[in-house]
């Protein structure tokens, strides 16, 4: 069983979506796991703790001030008699005061107290997720060390709801489970990887702005893959509408300029993966107010300026990684422009792929899209890949980089 001998201590927060940490505790044991439970006074509103108990077989702990559970400091002793700490669902409220390092009931006090790993699957309605305040709480959490799983997109309880906010399935939290406790040692155990993904934002004016068709599904599956074989990886993400990967340090940005500046800022790394299909161009002046149409008047002229190119600036950096891997969206002559791209950039692999709307490749092509097909241009080279989804084409460009960095 793959979690044979590991303590998990679950702690549930107040949200429709506890009900599914029925099945979660479940999954955990049946894998052989020990599950320990804490439940806010929220989430008993949800779900009881007679049925938690009974699926744990185990006292399910409610109250920072309990008589006979705090005799001997219960809350310091939970902390520490875990492998790892789950909070599901990571409400907006819990996941504030564990950033603001708050600890006034047993919830918040047990993750202040522990030196064990966390991993949160938050869960909220997507305005909660998408506020500015949850997105601080979130990135302070991500560098004190909390993983994260989700949260999804969907259909919320709330009638007419809908987007990022549902709470990770119990098993895609299980998978984030068995990865935290994974043994760390792997291919890429002690390097430092940073990857780009997703498009970037280059405002025209306070509603509108120059934009690409990159979901991030590439980048972000290549960050997962790098992070499985044991890599410290910093993923850079533009503006996207899937979960960051697990494992993975995720720092969010919007213009081609920010996610630069952000980069610039996680060397020294062993190597860099520049999957971001960044914006080349951006407005040369962003309008402060809304530009009006004018009856009569003809279209503004939109003058353009060129933004850094990420890629090249690392290519030839002083504090360059060992291995630079970049991505090239080609339309057309794919390997012809990934050589001219290799040597200009200062890379030493170009990962190329045709991302025209008759490339073949699925049935919505590769921008957007779930499959790819690309070639790998080096000095030793052109490797052609065949059509596979993209988390195969992570997996894959992963265990090349991990033999290169060997």
């Amino acid at each position: 069983m793959q979690l044979a001998g590991k303590r998990v201590l679950l702690i549930i927060g107040g949200g429709i979506a506890a009900y599914k940490c029925l099945d979660l505790i479940r999954r955990l044991r049946e894998r052989g796991a020990a599950v320990r439970c804490i439940m806010t006074s929220a989430a008993q509103a949800f779900i009881t703790p007679l049925a938690v108990g009974a699926l744990t077989a185990e006292h399910v702990f409610t109250d920072l001030f309990d008589r006979q559970d705090e005799q001997d400091v219960g809350h310091i002793r939970l902390a520490r008699e875990a492998d790892l700490v789950v909070v599901a669902p990571a409400t907006a409220d819990l996941m504030a005061k564990a950033a603001q390092g708050l600890a006034g009931d047993l919830a918040s006090a047990v993750l202040l107290a522990t030196d064990r790993p966390v991993l949160m699957a938050p869960a909220m309605n997507p305005r909660m997720w998408a506020h500015p305040a949850t997105r601080r709480n979130r990135e302070t959490l991500a560098g004190d060390g909390v993983r994260f799983v989700g949260p999804n997109s969907g259909e919320m309880a709330e009638t007419g709801e809908a987007g990022e906010g549902r709470m990770a399935e119990p098993l895609e939290i299980v998978a984030a489970v068995e990865e935290a406790l994974a043994a760390p040692a792997g291919p890429l155990a002690g390097r430092r990887i940073v990857v780009t993904s997703g498009p970037t934002h280059e405002a025209i004016d306070p509603v509108r702005y120059i934009a690409n068709r990159s979901s991030g599904r590439q980048g972000h599956a290549i960050a997962a893959a790098l992070a499985r074989l044991g890599a410290d990886v910093h993923l850079v993400s533009g503006p996207v509408a899937i979960s960051d990967p697990p494992g993975v340090t995720t720092l969010h940005v919007e213009s081609a300029r920010q996610m630069h500046a952000a980069v610039e800022a996680l060397l020294p790394a062993d190597a860099g993966v520049f999957v971001a299909a960044v914006a080349d161009w951006r407005p040369q002046a962003e309008r402060a107010e809304k530009i009006k149409k004018q009856k009569d008047k003809a279209a503004p002229t939109l003058a353009l300026t060129e933004n850094p190119d990420i890629l090249a600036a690392v290519g030839h950096h002083e504090k360059r990684p060992r291995l630079v891997v970049g991505f090239a969206a080609e339309t057309a002559d794919v390997v012809e422009h990934a050589r001219a791209k290799l040597a200009r950039k200062g890379a030493d692999i170009i990962v190329a792929n045709d991302v025209s709307h008759d490339s073949g490749v699925g049935p919505s092509g590769v921008m957007g899209g779930a499959r790819n097909r690309v070639h790998l241009v080096s000095a030793d080279g052109v490797e052609a890949w065949p059509e596979m989804s993209k988390e195969e084409v992570a997996a894959r460009l992963a265990a090349l980089i991990a033999r290169r960095l060997a």
